[in-house]
């Protein structure tokens, strides 16, 4: 990324929330560089955020799309660690590996790692991640800073280089089946944990009456 496009990837929040439309903060740089995208399309930059890009770009300020979502507080992800399965697929899921844990094994999240994006809210099967508010009464670049930015980035790549990791090596044309096979690997991860959560339900005692 070079040019106006790593001028503009430097003055987004780097949440890689996919709420703009493009799969992370640079895709989303690159297609307002080639003019593919508008400057508001960025939920957590807010009013702030597009008054940087309307500088950096020459174009005109103008309000944030509503179809990418609302300027707001930074929220937090939460597990409720009681109700956690282990099935693994929200680590997969956050942009920073601001979520710990193991298969089978209730995760937590690194309050300092996450950004907020909420991309591990809709992976969850059982529901048991929320959000809370992280900063009352301050939105947009208010909420954030360009130090947590910079490390959000950070974790970011390293994340990417982890995901890059795990990948077999050798055969780069491996079978279409493959994605086939993990996401059946995954479901049967998550029906064994889900069959294991009712069946510990089903166990507990019920509570006393008053």
């Amino acid at each position: 990324m070079i040019g106006l496009a790593a001028r503009i990837h430097d003055a987004l929040p780097q949440t890689q929330c996919t709420r703009c439309g493009y799969p992370d903060c640079a895709g989303y740089a690159q297609a307002v560089a080639d003019g593919a995208a508008n400057i508001n399309q960025c939920p957590p930059g807010g009013a702030e955020g597009i008054a940087r890009l309307a500088r950096l770009t020459g174009r005109e300020p103008l309000p944030l799309d509503p179809q990418f979502g609302s300027e707001g507080p930074r929220a937090m992800a939460v597990i409720d660690e009681a109700w956690c399965i282990g099935c693994t697929l929200c680590l997969d899921a956050c942009p920073t590996d601001a979520i710990v844990g193991i298969n089978k094994r209730m995760h937590t999240v690194i309050e300092a790692h996450c950004t907020g994006c909420e991309l591990c809210i809709p992976v969850c099967p059982v529901d048991c991640i929320s959000l809370e508010v992280e900063t009352p009464g301050r939105t947009g670049w208010q909420a954030w800073s360009q130090a947590q930015a910079d490390a959000a980035l950070q974790r970011y790549k390293l994340h990417g280089e982890h995901r890059r990791a795990d990948k077999p090596q050798g055969n780069e044309s491996a079978p279409a089946a493959e994605p086939q096979a993990a996401d059946t690997r995954k479901r049967s991860i998550v029906e064994a944990a889900l069959a294991r959560a009712r069946a510990a339900s089903q166990q507990r005692p019920p509570a006393a009456k008053p």
